[in-house]
């Protein structure tokens, strides 16, 4: 604790601190240091706690030394009902989805500033990506990102903004002035683009997904090689998909 006062709060208000350190956008490993920083604790408290989690399954070791969350706390998300239901009325949809251009399928929810994939399906021979299952990347640089961002309340720009934006690659925006018009442009056209500006090498179509009330819960995407223009019909199928999920959550348009 700062100033070397004792730290007053119970044990597992200690290991949610730990595991809060995690829930920042783009936040997939930490090393020991930074994790007892954001969690307030001194370097010899967090150590004990991290291999509390490791043990439990909460966290996981990286080959590099550091720390990522655990296969333990995805297992427990996909157990929240809204999750559970979304994922098994998209799989078929995602499979279709695959089958049909044969790149990688993804879909995401909202999760604070970032997009957090829930499901997955990678094609064999495609581009590679980072949106692992259960990984939370940014949404100001990822297809799924963008349109969760333009279907979310104004405000949430604002707080992607406050947060200070990464600039991974040389095409990511970063700006509002880069980014509000983009929005914009995505609420119109229900479609959002992206070409290196995470990894490169990738390009993505993403669309949004309904849910009965109308508003969007979450978005589906492909990701494709960025050396070559974006096949035309990988758009139409990106909005199928979407349609057909949004449909499947009983959405009426």
């Amino acid at each position: 604790m700062p100033g070397g006062a004792k730290d007053s709060r119970p044990l597992a208000d200690r290991l949610l601190a730990v595991l809060d350190a995690f829930d920042r956008a783009g936040t997939t490993e930490l090393a020991l240091g930074e994790i007892a920083a954001r969690a307030s604790l001194p370097l010899a408290t967090a150590h004990r706690l991290v291999g509390r989690l490791v043990a439990w399954g909460g966290l996981e070791r990286t080959p590099a030394g550091g720390y990522q969350l655990g296969r333990r706390i995805w297992r427990l998300g996909t157990r929240y009902p809204e999750a559970r239901t979304l994922r098994q009325v998209a799989l078929p949809f995602l499979e279709d989805l695959l089958a049909l251009t044969r790149q990688n399928v993804q879909i995401a929810v909202l999760d604070g500033l970032a997009a957090l994939y829930i499901e997955r399906l990678t094609a064999r021979d495609s581009v590679v990506v980072l949106a692992d299952v259960g990984r939370r990347l940014p949404l100001h640089a990822t297809g799924v990102g963008l349109v969760l961002l333009a279907f979310a309340p104004r405000r949430l720009l604002d707080e992607v903004l406050e947060a200070g934006p990464r600039r991974y690659l040389d095409a990511t925006m970063t700006t509002e002035a880069q980014l509000r018009p983009r929005l914009e442009r995505i609420v119109r056209e229900g479609v959002a683009t992206t070409r290196d500006e995470m990894t490169a090498g990738s390009a993505s179509v993403a669309a949004p997904v309904r849910d009965a009330s109308g508003g969007v819960v979450a978005a589906v995407s492909i990701i494709v090689p960025s050396d070559a223009p974006v096949d035309p019909r990988y758009e139409l199928a990106v909005r199928l998909a979407a349609h057909g999920i949004s449909r499947g959550l009983g959405w009426a348009p």
